[in-house]
C-alpha cells in the first residue's frame, strides 16, 4: 500500500550485497520506529561519492581504469569548489568496498579524495537534513512482525517517538564459566508503570512450591538461551537498555551461544548481533544490532554529563535513587551469587530482576532516554554513540556547505598552530568577603562565534578579500572595511554575509530558550552540550576545517571581553576579584553583612543590564555588528573565600567556596575545586571542611569543634571516615617506579587474595579503598595495622584547617596547641 509514515530513527546500516541477478549494488538499511511499528527502509543501487580536484581527474581516471572494475565506478564535473576555489568531479561507485580500493590507490599516488570519509548512511542523511526524525512516502510490504518499504522519499519530521524498552541483566559463575540466569523487564514509554518480568534460571523447581510468575527454569544453558532469544524477538524491543550491558552482558552472552552452537538472532527481522572491537582498546567491544539500540548506562550518564564517584550500579542506584542491589557487598558479591544459585534460586531470581529494575528506574529518574532522543535530533549522530562531536559538528554543516558551492576540505595532516590560548583566567585576591556577586555570560564561546561571524567559510572569503596572511602574534587583525568583514585575530577576517556557523548557532539558541520556557530539560542540556562542543571541535587537528585561527579568535576574543567587563565594573567602584573563561566574581565592599538578600540581588540585575547594554553599544558602533553576548547575575555569596595556593600568599585559581542565597533567599554552600569536592580526599576531611566553613561563613564557634574532632580521631571514632577510594588508571604491572599509595595498597589486595585463592581484582586497574597505616598504606579488605592517626590529621585536616585559619589570624597548630596545653 502506498501511504506516509512518520517515524524515528533506530539503527542506520549499509552493505554492499549480490541480487538475484547477480548484480552487486551498494545497500542502505534504515531501521525506524513509528505509530505503526517497526519500519525498515531500504535503499537499492545507492551511490558511493567521493570528490578529487578536476585537475587530477585524468590522473585518477588511469589509476582507476587499471584497478577497479570498468562498470563499477564513473565520474562527472559538478558545481562545487574547494575553499581553494578549485573544480571538482564526484567520483560514483555501486559497491562502498570499491570507493574504500579507490581512496588507498589515489592516496599511494599523492591524489586525496575529498569527503572519502563519511559513511554512506550518514551522507544520505546529512543531504535531506534528516537527524532523527522523518517522514516516510512510499509502499509498505507487510513482512514477519514490520512494515518494509524500498526506495521511499523521505524529508524532515518532528515526530516524537514512544519505545519498547527492555532492562536486560545476566548472573553468572564467579569463574565466568557457566550463565546462570537472565533477567528481563519490558515496558513501553508512554506507559512506563506497565511492565512485563521474565528470569530465565538454569535448573529445576526442586522444592515443588510454588515460584514467582516471571521466573521459568531451563533444564540446560541451551534451553535458557533458546528461551530468551525467543522471548527477545516476541517482545520485540526498540531500545535494550543494561549496566555495562555490551562489553559484558551481550559478550558473555556471545560466548555461551558460540559455545553452544545457536546462533544469537537477536536483532529485527532475525539478524545477529555484529561485532567490531574498539581500535584503542583490544577488550572493549562496539555492537549493532540491526533493528534496536542498545544503551549502556554508564555511557549514557557519562554523555548526559552526569558524574559520579563511581559509575558501579550499586552506587549509582544509592545516589539517585536512595536503593541500591539486593547484595550490596562487592567483594563477596560473586560468592553469594554462586550460593543463591545452589540453594535458594527464587531470591536469586529477585536479586536478578532487581537489577534490571534499577537500570530502568536510573534511566526514568535521569531522563536518559529522552536526552539520547533530543540529542539524535540534534546531532544526527546514532543514539547509541558517544562522543562524536566531530562528526555531529559535519553533519550540521557539511549540508550547508554544499548548499553554499563549497566541498569541504580532508583533516589536516600536520596542522599548524595546534593548542590555541585558552579561556582567560584572571589573578585572584585571596580572602574573606561579606557579599560577592558572580555575574556569568550566558554560553560565552557561542555568543562569540555568533556575533563576531567566527566560520570556516565565513574565514576563507573574509582572507579571500581582505587579503590577510596567518600570523600568530595573538592580536586583533587589522582591517579598513568592517561594514562587510569582522576582524578575527592571528590574521583572522570573517565575512558577515557568507557564514554558516552562526546561524546554526541562532537556531540552537533559539530552541533551547523554548525548551527551557517549557522545562523540556533533557532538550535543553543536549542543545547546551552540542553548542558548547563547537569551541573544541574547531581547536582540534581531527577536524576537517581545523585552522588555528578560528579557536584563538574565539578565546582572544573571549579574553578581551573579560578583561574589558572588569575595567567597566571597576569603573563603577566594585571590585573584581576574580575572572574565569565566562564568569567575573565581584565584592561589593562596604555593604552591612546583614543587608537585605533583595537589595544585594538588585544591585546584580543592574549592573548586568548596564554591561549588557554598554556591549551593544560599543559592538555596533566598533564593528558595526549585534551583540548576542549576555551577561546575568548568576550567584550572590553572602560570605565568600578566595583561598591562596598552598605554601603561598598568592591566590589560588579555579578554587573557592562561599554562602550562596537562592531564589527563595536560603542559604547553600558552594564549593569549587576544594577538597569537599574532590574524591581524592577523604569523607572525614571533606566532613570537616564543609562543618568548619560553614561555621566561620555563619560567624558560629569553630575551635573546640576542631578539638573535638582531633580527640575523636585518636580515639577511633572516625575509622569508617578515614577511607581513601581511588582509581588504578592503569594495569599494575606497569607501576615499576614511584608507587602511589594507592598502587601500594592494590598490590597488597592481590598479594593477600591470591593466598587465598582468589581472582585477581585490580590487576588491570579499577577502584582500590586503602586507609594509610603505621605500616604503609593497606586495602581495606585486608586492613591488618593501627590507622596511622597523625599522618591522617597532618596531611588531610591540617591542610584544610589553615586553608582558612590564617584569614582569621590564626592556625589549626595554635588552636590544637592550646588544647595539649591545657593537660601540661
Amino acid at each position: 500500500m502506498a501511504d506516509i509514515l512518520d517515524g524515528f530513527l533506530i539503527t542506520r546500516q549499509w552493505s554492499d550485497i549480490t541480487d538475484t541477478t547477480g548484480n552487486t549494488h551498494l545497500q542502505l538499511s534504515f531501521w525506524l520506529t513509528t505509530c505503526q511499528g517497526p519500519v525498515l527502509l531500504r535503499y537499492i543501487n545507492q551511490p558511493a561519492v567521493f570528490f578529487i580536484e578536476s585537475n587530477y581527474i585524468e590522473q585518477a581516471r588511469y589509476i582507476l581504469s587499471s584497478h577497479i572494475p570498468k562498470n563499477s565506478w564513473n565520474d562527472k564535473p559538478i558545481t562545487l569548489k574547494t575553499f581553494q576555489g578549485n573544480a571538482i568531479h564526484a567520483v560514483y561507485f555501486n559497491q562502498q568496498r570499491f570507493l574504500y580500493d579507490a581512496r588507498r590507490l589515489l592516496k599511494e599516488q599523492g591524489i586525496v579524495p575529498l569527503e572519502a570519509d563519511i559513511q554512506p548512511t550518514d551522507r544520505f542523511l546529512m543531504e535531506r537534513f534528516i537527524t532523527g526524525a522523518f517522514s516516510i512516502s512510499g509502499t509498505f510490504l507487510q513482512k514477519n512482525g514490520f512494515l518494509e518499504t524500498i526506495n521511499p522519499k523521505v524529508k524532515p519530521s518532528r515526530y516524537q517517538p514512544s519505545y519498547t524498552i527492555l532492562s536486560l541483566d545476566i548472573e553468572t559463575a564467579i569463574t565466568g564459566n557457566q550463565l546462570y540466569s537472565i533477567g528481563l523487564i519490558s515496558t513501553c514509554s508512554p506507559t512506563p508503570q506497565q511492565t512485563q518480568q521474565y528470569v530465565f534460571m538454569l535448573g529445576n523447581n526442586d522444592c515443588h512450591t510454588t515460584k514467582p510468575d516471571y521466573l521459568y527454569f531451563c533444564h540446560d544453558e541451551a534451553a535458557l538461551m533458546t528461551q530468551f532469544i525467543s522471548t527477545v524477538q516476541t517482545i520485540d524491543p526498540d531500545i535494550i537498555i543494561g549496566w555495562n550491558v555490551i562489553n559484558f552482558d551481550f559478550r558473555f552472552l556471545q560466548r555461551v551461544a558460540d559455545r553452544l552452537h545457536i546462533p544469537l538472532k537477536l536483532g529485527r527481522n532475525n539478524t545477529l548481533l555484529d561485532w567490531r572491537q574498539s581500535r584503542t582498546n583490544s577488550e572493549h567491544y562496539i555492537l549493532t544490532l540491526p533493528g534496536r539500540l542498545v544503551l549502556d548506562g554508564i555511557d549514557t550518564l557519562k554523555s548526559a554529563t552526569y558524574s559520579f564517584e563511581s559509575f558501579s550500579l550499586e552506587k549509582v542506584a544509592n545516589e539517585v535513587l536512595q536503593r541500591g542491589k539486593l547484595i550490596q557487598s562487592e567483594d563477596n558479591r560473586g560468592k553469594e551469587i554462586t550460593q543463591l544459585f545452589e540453594q535458594d534460586k527464587e531470591a536469586l531470581a529477585a536479586y536478578n530482576l532487581e537489577d534490571c529494575q534499577l537500570v530502568w528506574d536510573i534511566f526514568q529518574a535521569t531522563e536518559l532516554i529522552e536526552f539520547a532522543i533530543e540529542r539524535a535530533q540534534l546531532t544526527g549522530l546514532a543514539m547509541d554513540r558517544f562522543g562524536g562531536s566531530v562528526a555531529a559538528f559535519d553533519n550540521r554543516y557539511l549540508p550547508r556547505l554544499h548548499r553554499a558551492g563549497y566541498i569541504a576540505p580532508n583533516i589536516p595532516d600536520n596542522p599548524q598552530g595546534v593548542g590555541s590560548p585558552g579561556g582567560y583566567v584572571m589573578d585572584s585576591f585571596p580572602g574573606i568577603y561579606n557579599h560577592v556577586l558572580v555575574l556569568d555570560f550566558k554560553s560565552l564561546y557561542p555568543s562569540i562565534i555568533r556575533t563576531f561571524k567566527i566560520d570556516p567559510l565565513g574565514l576563507i572569503k573574509g582572507i579571500e578579500s581582505c587579503q590577510t596572511t596567518p600570523k600568530a602574534d595573538k592580536t586583533e587583525t587589522s582591517i579598513e572595511n568592517k561594514e562587510t568583514f569582522v576582524p578575527g585575530f592571528n590574521g583572522a577576517v570573517f565575512s558577515k554575509q557568507e557564514n554558516i556557523l552562526p546561524d546554526i548557532i541562532g537556531e540552537l539558541w533559539a530552541a533551547r530558550d523554548e525548551a527551557k520556557l517549557h522545562n523540556h530539560t533533557a532538550m535543553s542540556q543536549a542543545i547546551k552540550i552540542l553548542m558548547n562542543s563547537f569551541y573544541g571541535v574547531l581547536g582540534t587537528p581531527g577536524c576537517r576545517f581545523f585552522d588555528y585561527r578560528l579557536p584563538s579568535s574565539i578565546t582572544l576574543r573571549g579574553h578581551f571581553i573579560l578583561y574589558e567587563t572588569k575595567a567597566l565594573i571597576e569603573q563603577k567602584g566594585y571590585q573584581v576579584i576574580y575572572g574565569d573563561t565566562d564568569s567575573v566574581f565581584v565584592s561589593l565592599k562596604g555593604y552591612h553583612p546583614n543587608i537585605a538578600p533583595d537589595t544585594i540581588k538588585d544591585i546584580g540585575k543592574q549592573l548586568a543590564k548596564a554591561l549588557n547594554q554598554w556591549w551593544a553599544n560599543y559592538l555596533y558602533q566598533e564593528y558595526k555588528i549585534e551583540s548576542y553576548l549576555e551577561i546575568q547575575f548568576e550567584t550572590h555569596f553572602k560570605r565568600f573565600i578566595m583561598p591562596t595556593i598552598r605554601g603561598s600568599e598568592k591566590g589560588s585559581k579555579k578554587r573557592y567556596a562561599g554562602l550562596a542565597i537562592n531564589k527563595n533567599n536560603e542559604s547553600e554552600l558552594i564549593f569549587k575545586g576544594l577538597e569537599t569536592v574532590r574524591t581524592d580526599w577523604t569523607p572525614l576531611a571533606r566532613k570537616f571542611q564543609r562543618e568548619l566553613y560553614r561555621r566561620i561563613f555563619h560567624n558560629e564557634p569553630y575551635q573546640d569543634y576542631i578539638r573535638s574532632l582531633i580527640a575523636d580521631i585518636y580515639a577511633g571514632d572516625n575509622d569508617q571516615l578515614l577511607i581513601y577510594r581511588k582509581r588504578i588508571r592503569r594495569r599494575l604491572v606497569d607501576y615499576q617506579k614511584n608507587i602511589p599509595p594507592h598502587v601500594q595498597a592494590a598490590k597488597l589486595a592481590e598479594l593477600r587474595r591470591q593466598q587465598a585463592n582468589k581472582p585477581p581484582k585490580y590487576h588491570r586497574g579499577g577502584w582500590i579503598e586503602y586507609c594509610l597505616t603505621t605500616s604503609g598504606p593497606e586495602p581495606v579488605e585486608y586492613l591488618q595495622s593501627p590507622l596511622d592517626y597523625d599522618l591522617y590529621i597532618e596531611r588531610q585536616i591540617m591542610p584544610i584547617a589553615d586553608s582558612i585559619l590564617h584569614f582569621l589570624d590564626t592556625s589549626f597548630s595554635e588552636i590544637i596547641d592550646k588544647q595539649i596545653g591545657l593537660f601540661d
